[in-house]
């Protein structure tokens, strides 16, 4: 066994990284293991390989959770400007997209070595190629936790390349999302171990997939990609929708499928914004002889026309349209009502919904309330994030906030 380590992080993460940092700036001893062979795959790959890390805008509306109020207090401790100062600091180039989203000019690889950079100053250790096969804890229990630790207290964790013994252990191991990168259960497994509630875990900020006739009727629209409104019963965003050869995609699909349920309908406006009735009456005056389907192309691409609004007069003349024929030309553009068969999983998923209960740990230092010692931060928690850097910027939170306690 080697000798004893102050924190034993699981997971060479955003968040992880994040705690590692901090706890290192306080002189404790501090061990990432990692099963992956490279640091951070994920911040690499993300933003298409750009790296959304943070968001101008960061609320906890933001967020999903069981416990809506839980990512408050991190959030609040370290924000999106601090993280802002951190890339200030080593003058890394970004820019601002749609909805304060904001993005590395040139690569992803800059927030990672930056996140390198700052755990080697902060003498971290990263260590990767390292499988664990269990975690055993050794001294307090939940029932006394208020016995003063002894040396002995601790964790005592066995990989393929030995044992290892911290006093604090950190699980900063992620979720489900994109198993090609590498993609475990292991921190849920760790959490149950000890007794600690984990939620139920599903595919977020991920497509949806048709029917299987909605599949074939819409095959010649992939590739098309329209601004729309896109709603349930719980939330509406507006940004694009993106026909695939495998259902519909872009950012406003991915958005409302965390908050989408099975058997769900979805109703999507073609036209955000613009009043279909007025805009056919204008052109029924200048151009009364043209064909609906004509009309309707100043909105929308033809092809779409031709395969969505098949249930409205597309051959008819404007000039022959009724006030009756026009009010429902603009109901169908504003409510087209889709039902996916499903989502694409967590093979395309940028997220997993649920995971350890908030309720189980302390929103200040993100430590469990049953279990001393023992941290869950970042993806791994019931906290997730909407697109546009908010899962980032958790992750950098929940991080932060850990790593002042372990």
């Amino acid at each position: 066994m080697t000798d004893r380590i102050d924190v034993i992080i699981i997971g060479a993460s955003a968040a992880g990284l994040m705690c590692a940092i901090e706890a290192g700036k306080r002189g404790r001893s501090v061990l990432i293991l990692d099963h992956a062979n490279k640091a951070g795959k994920k911040i690499l790959m993300s933003g298409g390989g750009r790296c959304n890390f943070t968001n101008y805008q960061v609320d906890a509306d933001n967020y999903l959770s069981h416990n809506p109020h839980f990512c408050k207090s991190a959030l609040s401790r370290f924000t999106q400007w601090d993280f802002l100062a951190l890339i200030d600091k080593h003058q890394i180039p970004f820019h601002e997209r749609d909805h304060g989203q904001l993005f590395c000019n040139e690569s992803a690889k800059d927030i990672l070595n930056m996140l390198l950079t700052e755990a080697q100053q902060a003498n971290v250790t990263v260590q990767l190629n390292t499988e664990i096969s269990a975690v055993h804890k050794q001294g307090n229990t939940p029932s006394d936790h208020s016995r003063e630790p002894k040396p002995s207290d601790g964790y005592t964790l066995q990989t393929n390349r030995g044992n290892y013994h911290s006093a604090s252990l950190v699980i900063a191991s992620g979720g489900l999302s994109i198993p090609k990168m590498g993609a475990t259960p292991l921190g849920y497994k760790i959490a149950e171990q000890f007794g600690i509630k984990v939620w139920p875990t599903r595919a977020g900020l991920v497509p949806f997939t048709l029917q299987p006739d909605d599949k074939t009727r819409f095959a010649d629209l992939s590739g098309i990609a329209i601004d729309s409104l896109v709603s349930n019963d719980r939330q509406t965003f507006r940004e694009n929708t993106l026909f695939t050869h495998r259902g519909l995609s872009g950012p406003a699909i991915l958005q409302i499928s965390s908050y989408w349920e099975a058997g769900e309908t979805v109703s999507i406006d073609l036209c955000p914004g613009i009043k279909i009735v007025e805009a056919l009456k204008t052109l029924q005056q200048q151009r009364p002889q043209i064909q609906l389907k004509s009309a309707l192309h100043h909105w929308l691409p033809k092809r779409m026309i031709a395969t969505l609004l098949t249930t409205l007069p597309l051959e008819a003349p404007l000039q022959s349209l009724s006030q009756q024929q026009l009010e429902a030309t603009e109901h169908t553009m504003h409510q087209w009502k889709i039902k996916p068969n499903g989502t694409e999983g967590y093979r395309t998923a940028e997220v997993t919904l649920g995971g350890v209960d908030c309720d189980a740990l302390s929103s200040k230092t993100m430590e469990s309330t049953q279990v001393n010692g023992l941290f869950f931060i970042g993806e791994v928690v019931d906290v997730t994030g909407w697109l546009g850097g908010y899962n980032f910027q958790w992750a950098w939170a929940s991080g932060w906030c850990a790593g002042q306690y372990v």
